[in-house]
């Protein structure tokens, strides 16, 4: 029977044991204070700075460049440590070549369609960067700037506040919008992020992270064999160009259902329609629970060979699973690993993609005096 990190602390705590169990002493301690070590300089000199973090048996290191998540250790059923995110030992391949690799992505996570939203009767032209459509941003993204980061410790908890002001007009958005999000480890292990903007104009916002995960570990090969639980009905099936065609199409009797847990492989070559334009899945599924007051179960994913789980809660409306379709051998991690098509995957918490142009999608109209707020947490298991 699987049991969660949480169940496993709260045991040991109470036979008076914690600081033996596979989690580590950080249980005892209330984590560790952030380290933080250069990483190295963007080509004008900045400096990029790289935050080491440890609570509850995770461990975490994070750049001030992209906010990117650059290792995240988790053990497995016999306590072994493994990096499960994908990514880059080194500071010029996330300039130069990273497909969104741990990244914090901004303003707006996912696709927008030819690059282009009216607002109030105003219409903009975004940065496009993915064909004729805007992706992720655009090209120079949250996931290409320097943040600043602010290292905590409140009572057993651990974690940075990484804060950014992206200008008026910065790829074409609207608004000089102030950006906050908070990492936090908690002392079950749990890694939760808390994204917060305000603006001074009316503008779109959707902030995501964009980690590449593999649970037997970074760079152990395909994901196929994982299983993976989805809360949605429904999904937005795509165009050619992956926007969203505006339907919002049941999963039954589709490869796109899994609401009962099954491998990622199992359907991923059905033949599907949608699966051979995404070349796998790469697709927003509209969840079941919608926009929520507070973070939701919505998805749960397992490697069976480590016996390591990831349980997502959002309160988000969607999530994108990208099953790593475009990773074509070019790139190679830290273990020194080639990645190629599905050796990782990613599981975005979001609104819907192209929402401005879809006005049967939930808003994401972000205007002067009010606050965006967004929550995820991932729980880890073995």
């Amino acid at each position: 029977m699987e049991l969660s990190r949480r169940t496993v602390i709260a045991g040991a705590a109470a036979a008076g044991l914690a600081a033996a169990t596979t989690a580590g002493p950080a249980h005892a301690t209330g984590g560790r204070k952030p380290v933080k070590e250069l990483f190295g300089k963007l080509a004008d000199g900045t400096k990029v700075h790289r935050w080491s973090l440890e609570n509850g048996g995770t461990r975490m290191k994070v750049l001030s460049y992209g906010g990117v998540v650059q290792s995240l250790e988790i053990p497995d059923r016999r306590g072994r440590y493994a990096n499960v995110s994908a990514g880059f030992d080194d500071l010029d391949d996330y300039v130069a070549r990273s497909p969104h690799f741990g990244a914090l992505i901004g303003r707006y996570g996912n696709r927008i369609a030819k690059g282009r939203f009216t607002l109030d009767g105003t219409t903009y032209q975004l940065s496009v960067n993915d064909g004729e459509n805007s992706l992720h941003g655009g090209a120079l993204g949250f996931d290409y700037r320097v943040w600043d980061v602010e290292p905590f410790t409140e009572g057993s908890d651990v974690g940075l506040r990484l804060r950014y002001t992206s200008a008026d007009g910065e790829m074409g958005y609207p608004g000089t919008l102030k950006a906050k999000v908070t990492y936090t480890l908690t002392r079950f292990g749990d890694w939760r992020i808390d994204y917060e903007a305000t603006t001074d104009k009316a503008t779109v916002v959707n902030l995501t992270s964009h980690v590449y995960w593999n649970l037997a570990g970074e760079g152990s090969g395909t994901i196929e064999d994982h299983e993976l639980s989805i809360a949605a009905s429904r999904f937005t099936p795509t165009d050619a160009g992956l926007i969203p065609t505006g339907e919002l199409a049941k999963v039954a009797g589709t490869p796109f259902d899994f609401r009962r847990a099954k491998p990622i492989g199992r359907d991923i070559r059905a033949g599907h329609p949608q699966l051979v334009l995404a070349k796998g899945f790469d697709h927003n599924w509209v969840l079941d629970k919608g926009v929520t007051a507070r973070p939701e179960h919505i998805a749960t994913l397992r490697d069976p060979s480590s016996g390591r789980t990831l349980r997502i809660a959002t309160d988000q409306p969607g999530l994108q699973f990208y099953s790593g379709n475009f990773l074509d051998g070019t790139l190679t991690g830290p273990g020194g690993s080639v990645y190629r098509q599905g050796d990782a995957l990613c599981l975005e918490t979001q609104h819907f993609p192209d929402s401005p142009n879809q006005p049967s999608f939930p808003s994401t109209v972000l205007r002067p005096g009010q606050t965006y707020r967004s929550t995820t947490v991932h729980t880890f298991g073995a």
